[in-house]
């Protein structure tokens, strides 16, 4: 793990989305992108479950954690600081067609990068939140 400047070892450990059906979300993210559920954790006290879900083990790769407050009724304000998560996969035309054929939105259709050549699209999860497809670089051996 690289050191930072301060000595201290950090490194990426989750990103927290808010969202408004758990269950539409848990759909989007683990059934039709392949990620996992890692733990989930429900708060009577505080009406609120945290569901994190990823690609692989929390200790080694960075995850989602999604909360779902159980009592909010309307949709979460993005903000305008908010950008968008990405996901890398090998074929981003191959994952569109997937997804559009699974009632996914795509937003901005696949193709080359504006000013670049790497393969990129975006699409939007159940809350309206930005996921951005990456054509996977292979890593040189």
């Amino acid at each position: 793990m690289p050191e930072s400047n301060t000595n201290t070892q950090f490194r990426l450990a989750h990103t927290m989305l808010r969202v408004l059906d758990l269950e539409s979300s848990l759909k989007f993210y683990c059934e039709i992108l392949g990620m996992q559920v890692l733990r989930r954790t429900d708060y009577p006290d505080g009406r609120f479950t945290n569901t994190f879900i990823g690609y692989g083990p929390e200790a080694e790769f960075p995850t989602l954690e999604l909360t779902y407050n159980w009592d909010q009724k309307d949709n979460y304000n993005k903000g305008d600081g908010w950008g968008h998560i990405c996901i890398e996969t090998p074929n981003v035309y191959k994952a569109c067609e997937d997804l559009a054929a699974n009632g996914i939105k795509i937003t901005r259709p696949p193709g080359p990068m504006k000013h670049g050549t790497r393969v990129i699209a975006f699409c939007e999860d159940p809350d309206g939140y930005k996921v951005e497809l990456n054509e996977t670089i292979a890593k040189e051996k």
